[in-house]
């Protein structure tokens, strides 16, 4: 056997083992939601067994009904709908004229604005959540979507993102655009953003799925059954002492379904906007 074989041959080996690695932490990634599917469809006496079951015998369809039924699940579904597409909007539009200002047009103090803005990235959210909790009570907000939905419109890291990639963008379009006699507001509409899907495609999903299963700040400024969001919602199927677990993993399929299909659908913008964003800056 000559050496270029027994290359190729390590080769082989080296990937094989790779793929193998790779495979194995893919498999325990996805364990979680394969058990909670297989528990939402078990009968509830077949939980916790001795031996690990991921296919129900018999198949209990039953649950997501049950589970559906068992808390005001439409109205939450539409309130987290509401507030999620409203949020990911919001934030697609303020983090990109932002961003277009900060990286495509030049204003005395330019970069000390944009690194106070990125400064406000270090300081941690439970600091603003008590000031921001007041402003809302004063303007007699709370317990409604603007206190859901307005807090939530405007973000630093989006506009870093979406800075890192507008200036991968090249200038001579931009130049060219000006020559032909467009506006600052038509460059950034139809050259820029139709450009830059990958990284608007990138943070409207990562500003979905955050704010799909965002927990803790519905929790704090709705206080109505009608206001309150599927995460929440959850918590209904948790008492104090017992845990109804097949109506839970059936109700937390039927919150997850919705997050998954945004992922599945802008995968491939995610993996391009990703690559893309830090080529420079």
């Amino acid at each position: 056997m000559t050496l270029h074989q027994m290359k190729i041959i390590s080769d082989i080996i080296n990937k094989t083992l790779i793929y193998l690695i790779l495979s194995l932490f893919g498999l325990s990634m996805i364990f979680p939601f394969l058990w909670m599917l297989s528990t939402s469809l078990k009968d509830p006496t077949l939980i916790f067994t001795s031996s690990i079951n991921l296919w129900p015998s018999p198949i209990i369809w039953r649950n997501y009904l049950e589970a559906w039924n068992a808390i005001p699940f439409g109205r939450f579904y539409v309130n987290s709908t509401i507030v999620a597409i409203a949020v990911t909007a919001g934030q697609v539009v303020t983090s990109s004229m932002a961003a277009y200002a900060f990286s495509r047009l030049r204003f005395p103090g330019r970069d000390k604005i944009f690194f106070a803005y990125l400064a406000t990235m270090m300081i941690p959210g439970m600091v603003t959540l008590i000031p921001v909790f007041i402003l809302l009570k004063t303007l007699n907000w709370l317990d409604t979507y603007k206190a859901l939905i307005l807090p939530g419109i405007f973000s630093a890291y989006g506009t870093f993102m979406l800075r890192q990639f507008f200036m991968t963008l090249p200038a001579d379009l931009e130049d060219a655009a000006k020559i032909d006699g467009c506006s600052l507001w038509r460059i950034y509409w139809q050259i820029i953003l139709p450009l830059s899907k990958p990284a608007l495609a990138t943070l409207g999903t990562f500003t979905f799925l955050g704010n799909w299963q965002s927990f803790f700040w519905p929790l704090i400024v709705t206080s109505s059954e009608k206001m309150k969001t599927l995460p929440i919602g959850l918590s209904y199927f948790q008492d104090i002492y017992t845990t109804n677990w097949t109506l839970l993993m059936a109700a937390s399929v039927i919150v997850l379904a919705p997050a998954l299909l945004i992922f599945i659908l802008n995968q491939r913008f995610i993996t391009q906007g990703i690559a893309l964003t830090g080529l420079k800056g």
